[in-house]
């Protein structure tokens, strides 16, 4: 199962950014339900302004709602610069929409599959990493803003997301691929006050190899702690602990995990939950609330169908958060 989830993943992100990379519109969908979408990755962001739910992910596509219930799209909603890095045609993942001083942000992972920057235990890794897109709409369009480069070329990161720490500045936290350390982090880089770019050089939070509960065989067969780090998500209970979601493997069941700060800030001491929060085969969460004051978890279950091909479907948790701790209960 070493490189299944990197090969899903990649076909997945393909087949979601052919739509728009080649110049064709998606096929517009009015009326359907959250269990009929097929995307990786769900995010959703409640936006306020527009009394109106948008969902992205990987692909790079867009959804809206009023209700959660029914959903309209998907809608392309980047323009990226064919003369960056990102070439013509970049892949996205795990796009992210963020409201933050007046303007909509994109943060979102993308890969250039004609650069090559590495080739670790023959794997080829490809051009990859998280940047950040900015809009006056919610629903876009997202253009690229001052750097060129959030974080170092010669890495390849992904899932980035914003926070604000309790010093006041934005944050970009995100994670830095197994592929090429063999022992995936999460990290950490300062924004600019506008986020238009990076601040100095990323910091180290914590490493997949310090969850208790991530597990894979080695080429022995020996039991030991999985490799991957996926999708981080930070958020505050109502008691105001810092905690991150954050998503990795149990031998082939895709799992989410969370892991709450010590000292309340990003730089941790990150102390990761001996279990899992969610039911096997869901993963890559965040959570928001709706606009009647309900907590929800947003998630997408992994599946492999008869023709081997993976099923990923988003669905929504309810959350309890007044404690210390999160409680993900009933689906939605």
């Amino acid at each position: 199962m070493r490189y299944k989830k990197v090969l899903i993943v990649t076909l997945m992100a393909l087949n979601g950014a052919l739509a728009f990379s080649q110049n064709r519109e998606p096929v517009l969908r009015e009326n359907v339900p959250l269990d009929s979408i097929r995307l990786s990755d769900p995010f959703i962001l409640a936006d306020k302004n527009t009394s109106t739910y948008y969902m992205t992910g990987t692909g790079g596509l867009l959804w809206k709602s009023k209700d959660l219930k029914k959903w309209t799209g998907p809608f392309p909603i980047t323009r990226t610069d064919p003369a960056s890095w990102m070439g013509p045609r970049p892949m996205i993942w795990a796009a992210e929409l963020h409201y933050y001083k007046g303007k909509y942000y994109y943060f979102a992972t993308f890969t250039n599959r004609d650069v090559k920057i590495d080739t670790v235990k023959g794997n080829v890794i490809e051009r990859r990493a998280c940047h950040v897109l900015v809009s006056d709409q919610p629903d876009g369009p997202y253009v690229p803003m001052k750097d060129p480069v959030y974080l170092p070329a010669n890495k390849p990161t992904l899932d980035g997301t914003l926070w604000v720490d309790k010093d006041g500045k934005p944050y970009m936290v995100y994670c830095y691929e197994w592929l090429q350390n063999w022992d995936g982090t999460i990290e950490k880089i300062e924004l600019k006050p506008d986020l238009s770019g990076s601040i100095g050089e990323g910091k180290l939070l914590f490493k997949a190899s310090e969850s208790p509960w991530s597990k894979e065989r080695d080429e022995k067969g020996n039991i030991i702690p999985n490799k991957v780090t996926d999708g981080p998500w930070l958020f505050r209970t109502q008691t105001g602990k810092l905690g991150m979601l954050w998503t990795s493997w149990v031998f082939n069941v895709y799992t989410q995990g969370v892991a709450y700060s010590q000292s309340g800030a990003l730089d941790g001491p990150w102390i990761q939950e001996k279990e899992p929060v969610t039911p096997p085969d869901y993963g890559h969460g965040m959570l928001f609330r709706t606009f009647e004051g309900k907590l929800l978890l947003s998630v997408h279950s992994h599946q492999e169908g008869k023709d081997g091909r993976t099923i990923r479907i988003p669905h929504l948790f309810e959350v309890d958060d007044t404690s210390d701790k999160i409680i993900v209960g009933k689906p939605f």
